[in-house]
């Protein structure tokens, strides 16, 4: 992953959380959900980015 990737993935999971605690402190149940979508998605793409490393990490120890 690169350092890049990293860091959009950790300022759209920090949005994300930022939108939740905005959403509970006006009671809007909307922005609260749309916080918890942005960072669930920050998260998957972390996972992803982790799968595609160890990909090629294995494929560089069989080179």
């Amino acid at each position: 992953m690169s350092f890049t990737d990293k860091v959009k993935n950790e300022a759209e999971e920090l949005s994300g959380k930022a939108k939740q605690a905005v959403g509970r402190a006006t009671d809007n149940e909307r922005l609260v959900a749309e916080g918890q979508a942005q960072e669930t998605g920050a998260h998957a793409k972390k996972a992803g980015e982790h799968v595609k490393d160890a990909g090629k990490d294995v494929r560089d120890a069989f080179s």
